[in-house]
């Protein structure tokens, strides 16, 4: 494809990518920026386009992909505001003490939970809790991988219930 045919492609979709990157941001501002950056990584990437496939959803994978690695970045960053006089809080540095007593605590319950469990459950489910894949739990149990499965669900759901009545609360996620 030559760079007027993709630039004719590209120009005919543009009402429909600008109509996209609005759905996605819900602001005009940053709709016309993730438009300006689709069209951007298009324009460099035009030689990886393959003939004969769907050009609009080639062009609104590429912008979907970039709205969510922005969205990702932005939540990993953390912005921290401080309302107080000359940013005590931020400039209190480590002089803050920190308390870890109720971590220390729930902690040692969970365990205590952990430990209660069925001795088969508990083995296939912290082995899986430290990292272990399915397949290498059940070739160190010597189990069908299909059993290491449900032990581990069994384990999930035992401790998810446990939390609840304990604590009062649903909707648990349990490693």
């Amino acid at each position: 494809m030559t760079a007027i045919e993709f630039n004719e492609k590209f120009n005919s979709l543009t009402s429909q990518l600008q109509a996209f990157a609005y759905k996605l941001t819900s602001n005009m501002d940053d709709a016309r920026d993730l438009y300006q950056e689709t069209a951007y990584r298009a324009y460099k990437n035009m030689e990886k386009f393959q003939l004969n496939t769907n050009f609009k959803a080639w062009t609104m994978t590429i912008m979907k992909n970039i709205f969510i690695n922005d969205y990702r970045k932005k939540s990993k960053s953390s912005v921290i505001f401080d309302g107080t006089e000359n940013n005590y809080y931020l400039n209190s540095g480590k002089t803050a003490v920190k308390n870890e007593a109720g971590t220390n605590m729930m902690m040692e319950q969970l365990t205590q939970m952990i430990e209660e469990l069925d001795e088969d459950l508990k083995v296939a489910f912290l082995m899986n809790y430290l990292g272990h894949k399915y397949q290498e739990i059940a070739d160190e149990l010597d189990i069908p991988l299909g059993t290491v499965k449900s032990r581990i669900f069994f384990a999930r759901k035992e401790l998810r219930e446990k939390i609840e009545k304990r604590y009062q609360t649903k909707h648990i996620r349990v490693a």
